[in-house]
C-alpha cells in the first residue's frame, strides 16, 4: 500500500527590490521565515528550502506548525 504523503501549503508575499534588483520573499505564518533571490524563480525556491527548514525546526522542538489564518484578497483602488 503506497502511502499519500501530506502537502502544507503556505502563501508567500514576494517584493521585488528596486534598488539592488531581485526579490524578496517571506510567510506571514511562519515569522521570521524569509529568503530572496535574484530572480523570482530562484527566490520561491529559496523560500521552499526555508520553509522546509522551519518545519523541521518547529517538529523538532515539538512546537506546533501554524495554520495559514489570513485571508489574502485584492482591492481595487481608483487613481485618477
Amino acid at each position: 500500500m503506497k502511502l499519500m504523503k501530506k502537502i502544507a501549503r503556505f502563501h508567500v508575499v514576494l517584493e521585488k527590490e528596486p534598488e539592488d534588483g531581485g526579490f524578496s520573499v517571506y510567510v506571514p505564518a511562519l515569522p521570521g521565515c524569509a529568503s530572496q533571490g535574484e530572480t523570482e524563480d530562484e527566490a520561491l525556491s529559496n523560500i521552499r528550502e526555508a520553509i522546509e527548514m522551519t518545519l523541521e525546526h518547529l517538529r523538532a522542538c515539538h512546537l506546533p506548525v501554524p495554520r495559514e489564518a489570513d485571508i489574502i484578497r485584492e482591492v481595487e483602488i481608483p487613481t485618477s
